[in-house]
């Protein structure tokens, strides 16, 4: 006979070391947001604007709320052909610092490793546009190089269905480790009896707020 407890569970269990922990932490990773620019978005053909941006948006607030180190990349504004980050973004990164590059690859650019190295983090969270190019080629890279890459696969896109899966399969079978919005924020906070949890559930709430907004069917929100 199965014994059920009847005391009330109210105190979250011990916190393992962040910064070995083998999850993602706030004090073990670091996140990239590469080409979040209005010509990137008017080519991707696997998911709409709103669809992406809930995944971006919320991988933004996330770093915010948690204090994670965060760099931000656009291709080509200096040259005059593309527009900085969109505004969705850059709102939910008050004083942040975008690193303009010429080439495809944010790896090949130096100012862009520079940023990513002084983090001091192996794990590094990320997400671009397209998925087959700008999210791809550094994944594919920092892999090689003995980083852990995360990329967010709700929050990406790629020119069309076949393009973005494909990209995908490539970036794990070369070793990454894919991850969604959601998910990743409920891997910082880790533990709803955490006193700062309201970090991850005021998120949570907006996302739901904005995925019924978009005309999605959201879930209930949590309180």
């Amino acid at each position: 006979m199965t014994t059920v407890p009847t005391s009330k569970k109210i105190n979250p269990e011990p916190i393992r070391d962040p910064d070995s922990d083998h999850l993602l932490t706030p004090q073990n990773c670091a996140i990239a947001i590469i080409d979040y620019q209005e010509g990137q978005y008017a080519t991707v053909g696997s998911a709409s604007r709103e669809e992406i941006n809930l995944g971006v948006v919320t991988l933004a607030q996330l770093a915010r709320a948690y204090e994670i180190p965060t760099v931000v990349t656009t291709v080509a504004v200096g040259m005059g052909v593309h527009k900085p980050t969109v505004d969705e973004i850059t709102r939910e990164l008050p004083g942040i610092t975008e690193i303009d590059r010429t080439g495809v690859n944010s790896w090949e650019d130096a100012d862009f490793r520079a940023a990513i190295e002084a983090t001091g983090r192996k794990k590094i969270v990320m997400a671009g546009l397209w998925t087959e190019v700008c999210l791809a080629f550094p994944t594919l890279d920092m892999l090689l190089e003995g980083y852990e890459v995360y990329p967010v696969i709700d929050a990406v896109g790629g020119v069309s269905a076949v393009t973005h899966q494909t990209a995908i399969d490539r970036m794990l079978q070369a070793g990454a480790q894919p991850i969604t919005s959601l998910a990743f924020g409920c891997e910082l906070m880790r533990n709803w009896a955490r006193s700062d949890a309201d970090r991850y559930r005021t998120i949570i709430n907006d996302y739901f707020r904005r995925k019924r907004e978009a005309g999605q069917s959201a879930g209930d929100l949590f309180c």
